[in-house]
């Protein structure tokens, strides 16, 4: 085992040194395997429609393809589709202009597509529509304060504004237009867009964002502000692909040109009513909107309720066996190191420690540009999520062992390696189970932020359930990610009864 530290081999031991090799191959493997084309969809409906359109459009040409659904905010669509992680998605001048790009000044559409091109990028022409960011508040509220216009909020400073989390930090967001419009609220909350209209209804928030195709605007009888000092840009829905698509797949490119001016605002708003409030299923709604404007008979691929309980469990397995397993391989040298030097474990437990305080989308996101999305990027990110209680744990049940029983193995002439392996680490063995059970349960529940860069498991349903407003699709992500966190922890006491000796266990 060449270039594994001596401190790895004794912990480990000859007969468990096939796991190093056996891990890298399974790491290697985590990301599932491309698909001819890859769509992309950002985690609102109207994105995930448009992108089972393009999908739909692509499988009636026989094409393989495969829809990334809910991927996490802009960037995360953006890079990948930079990265080549994905080949289409659908996106809004507002957006590539305001936020994406916003930076460089670009004036036309013209400037628009000639920056693209310099990524490999093209840009279909708008789709008919336009999507931009609006102010919502709630009727009542607004008819008894006499409130029409954004700038009429700078009377009410009281407000309680509820923003999604994109909309927060946006350039075309919350920041331009306080600055914009003079206002002056104070209570600003970012929250996930699809929930700011439960807070809404239930008048938790007074105003929010809105997209001006949301199916939630009539349903919750939203006043939409007039935007009197234009501060908002018009938003038209165009779709992104990568330009190798013209000589790989000629006709599906010209199969989404084709869609140019072809979805106009009403039928797009009719086609969100349907997913949100109706409850029909994306993939239905794409392919009857193709038979009916184009006459393609595109397949409706819909799943039940056991094909994707049975996937996103795979998923969530593969997510948590794999990076658990590879940070109790690193984690244990790692904590062995720790305690037998002081300056190394003065770093090793530094470093961990920072690890565990970078958010965990953020940890998630930073994978992309190494790992690209997927499987890989999401257990990259729980491997290093899973280290600390490891690692800790293992240096602290090292330390605390009691000095005459260190000095008695020392008596009995037993060399450093066999004193780690026979004395120290059994008398260890609690407080490095008790980390290693900490870090699956953390890592069970972190693991549901996969589904936001393409990697499945038992967030995928919480994400679409969030988004579509339905309980029972959130509890059949939730209920299965809390009872493996359970059997989880049973697993590891059971194990700890049957590793560590009696006596060990009572004291």
């Amino acid at each position: 085992m060449t270039g594994v530290p001596g401190t790895a081999r004794r912990v480990i031991g000859p007969r468990w040194r096939f796991l190093l090799p056996a891990i890298l191959v399974i790491l290697s493997a985590a990301a599932p395997a491309r698909a001819e084309i890859t769509v992309g969809s950002k985690k609102f409906t109207e994105s995930v429609i448009l992108g089972e359109i393009i999908a739909g459009l692509g499988r009636a040409g026989g094409h393989g393809m495969q829809h990334l659904r809910e991927l996490g905010g802009t960037r995360v669509l953006w890079d990948s589709l930079r990265l080549g992680e994905i080949d289409i998605y659908p996106e809004y001048t507002g957006t590539l202009l305001r936020e994406i790009l916003a930076r460089e000044e670009i004036a036309t559409i013209e400037e628009l597509r000639a920056r693209l091109a310099e990524d490999g990028i093209a840009m279909t022409a708008p789709l008919g529509f336009d999507n931009g960011y609006a102010l919502g508040i709630r009727q009542a509220l607004a008819q008894r304060e006499n409130i029409s216009r954004i700038s009429d909020l700078r009377a009410y400073p009281d407000l309680v504004f509820g923003f999604g989390n994109e909309f927060m930090n946006r350039a075309d967001g919350w920041p331009g237009l306080r600055r914009a419009y003079g206002l002056p609220q104070d209570d600003v909350r970012g929250l996930d867009h699809d929930l700011a209209y439960i807070g809404l209804a239930e008048e938790a928030l007074d105003l929010i964002d809105v997209y001006t195709t949301d199916a939630e605007i009539a349903q919750y009888d939203i006043r939409v502000l007039e935007d009197d000092r234009a501060f908002f840009v018009r938003y038209e829905a165009v779709i992104l692909y990568r330009e190798a698509l013209a000589a790989t797949a000629p006709a599906l490119v010209d199969a989404i040109r084709g869609l140019a001016g072809r979805i106009p605002a009403p039928e797009m708003i009719a086609m969100n009513v349907a997913a949100k409030l109706d409850g029909e299923p994306e993939s239905a709604i794409a392919a009857r909107f193709l038979q009916e404007r184009f006459k393609i008979e595109a397949p409706v691929r819909a799943s039940g309720f056991w094909t994707r309980f049975w996937q996103t469990t795979r998923d969530h397995f593969m997510l948590v066996g794999i990076s658990l397993g590879a940070a109790i391989f690193v984690a244990l040298p790692l904590g062995v190191l720790a305690y037998q030097s002081a300056a190394a474990g003065r770093i090793i437990l530094s470093v961990v420690g920072v690890i565990q305080t970078i958010p965990s989308l953020a940890l998630f996101v930073f994978m992309i540009p190494l790992l690209g999305i997927g499987g890989a990027p999401a257990i990259a990110a729980l491997f290093l999520y899973s280290l600390l209680p490891i690692v800790r744990n293992t240096h602290t049940g090292l330390a605390n062992i009691p000095l005459e029983l260190r000095e008695s193995a020392l008596a009995l002439g037993l060399r450093a390696g066999a004193r780690l392996r026979l004395v120290a680490l059994p008398l260890a063995l609690p407080a490095i189970l008790a980390g290693i059970k900490t870090s699956a349960v953390i890592n069970v529940g972190t693991a549901t932020l996969g589904a936001l860069i393409g990697a499945g498991g038992y967030g995928q349903p919480i994400l679409t359930g969030i988004r579509l407003n339905d309980t029972a699709l959130i509890m059949e992500g939730a209920i299965p990610a809390a009872l493996l966190a359970l059997g989880a922890q049973l697993a590891f006491d059971v194990l700890e009864r049957r590793l560590v000796p009696r006596g060990l266990r009572l004291g």
